[in-house]
């Protein structure tokens, strides 16, 4: 994900050990990370990753952490790969278990949820922007939270839902938490979901599921993604000051 406020300088570089490697989907995967130094985090935050070739070169993009802040020692970074992404085809093509990866962090403080900051609570994400929202979906579930909240996930496909059987299953569990998927190149599979892009009226229908109006809504996604949703979730009513966005771009 993209870095919205810079590191401070106090934040240092450290090694990270990749433990496991997971496929999500045919275009994100999973990289289960050891830290070298101890590493506490919100759900909703992120690292920088710094990869240098042995001419000096460097690269160095940022991701979200999708793991929960309870998941101990090893946090997870679901990466996709970008055509033009050098960051993100490493991952894809060279790193392995065992591998040592360059990275700072946790970062970032204003695109964050924990179970103490209430709801009801709407989550918005596309694509890939849906991984921080999985860390704070993951944190509500670790606590066992009672907060209302509603995921509005659009993807292309129902084979590019990333985390989707844990999604599904979360969802089964019937704890205050539904999940509604909205696919834009395919027609949709279950009772509830859609078959197009982010619009008001598909907002307001998902909004009517809400015991009452979220207090928290945090959307993340592409650029003109997050436009859009931030903007049809303002027409549609609910304040400004509850909206959180959180944009990214290539990795």
């Amino acid at each position: 994900m993209s870095e919205i406020v810079p590191a401070p300088a106090r934040t240092p570089w450290q090694t990270a050990t990749i433990t496991c490697i997971v496929r999500q989907t045919p275009r994100v995967t999973s990289f289960y990370l050891k830290p070298s130094l101890p590493f506490h985090y919100r759900a909703g935050q992120h690292v920088d990753v710094r990869l240098t070739a042995p001419d000096g070169y460097r690269a160095q993009r940022s991701y979200s952490i999708a793991s929960a802040p309870e998941n101990g020692g090893v946090f997870e970074l679901a990466i996709e790969r970008l055509s033009d992404g050098e960051v993100s085809s490493f991952f894809h093509d060279v790193a392995s278990d065992g591998d040592e990866i360059e990275l700072r962090g946790p970062l970032g403080g204003h695109f964050v949820w924990s179970v103490a900051d209430g709801g009801p609570l709407f989550l918005i994400g596309g694509g890939s922007g849906v991984v921080p929202l999985m860390s704070m979906l993951r944190h509500r579930a670790a606590n066992a939270s009672p907060v209302p909240a509603v995921l509005l996930f659009s993807a292309r496909s129902w084979d590019e839902v990333i985390f989707r059987d844990e999604l599904l299953a979360l969802h089964e569990k019937h704890d205050g938490f539904q999940l509604v998927l909205t696919l834009t190149r395919e027609a949709s599979r279950r009772e509830g979901d859609y078959a197009r892009r982010i619009d008001r009226m598909l907002i307001e229908e998902v909004l009517a599921k809400f015991p009452t109006t979220p207090e928290q809504v945090l959307i993340c996604g592409n650029n003109p993604f997050a436009e859009t949703a931030s903007r049809v979730v303002f027409e549609a009513g609910i304040s400004a000051s509850s909206i959180k966005t959180e944009r990214y771009g290539a990795a």
